[in-house]
């Protein structure tokens, strides 16, 4: 409901469940008759979103607290709560106190039959244009070359005809 407060809203249609929300440039359409929002988390949970909670306190005033319940689902309500908790949940015995017949007792399941696998899995690689590049690496018979004095038994870091 807070974060709502910081939001500009307009009826621009007239209608009183359409909305147009701005929000720091983003716009966003309510409907609060179909519950949905162009944010779509109204329209994906079915909870009033921040846009929805703003529309419903320009419709209602500052007393729209109740009103939320009106436009979110209906499993969201304290009675569907309650009516889903109201029978008990059966808890399960012991294993000691089950009651199994004897024909069930007495067989026995193999396992599935299964076959490790002792070799590495082989990964299917996809030949393509990289395969045709050099390697970056230092190629077979090549030397290193001064960059100065074009020597080949140095670099240029290592170069006493350096100047300065």
């Amino acid at each position: 409901m807070t974060e709502g407060d910081s939001l500009f809203v307009s009826n621009i249609n007239g209608d009183a469940d359409e909305f147009t929300i701005i929000d720091s440039g983003k716009t966003a359409k309510v409907n609060l008759l179909n519950k949905t929002c162009s944010c779509r988390e109204y329209d994906l949970v079915k909870l009033p979103c921040t846009h929805a909670m703003v529309a419903l306190r320009l419709k209602y005033g500052n007393g729209y607290g109740s009103s939320i319940y009106k436009y979110s689902l209906q499993m969201y309500n304290v009675q569907s709560y309650i009516f889903a908790f109201a029978e008990s949940i059966n808890v399960i015995p012991p294993e000691s106190e089950w009651v199994v017949p004897e024909e069930y007792a007495k067989m026995y399941i193999d396992a599935p039959p299964y076959e490790p696998k002792l070799r590495r899995k082989r990964i299917k690689r996809i030949s393509g244009i990289a395969k045709h590049f050099r390697p970056k690496g230092r190629v077979k018979g090549r030397r290193n070359k001064c960059s100065l004095c074009k020597g080949s038994s140095h670099k240029r870091t290592t170069c006493r005809n350096r100047e300065g």
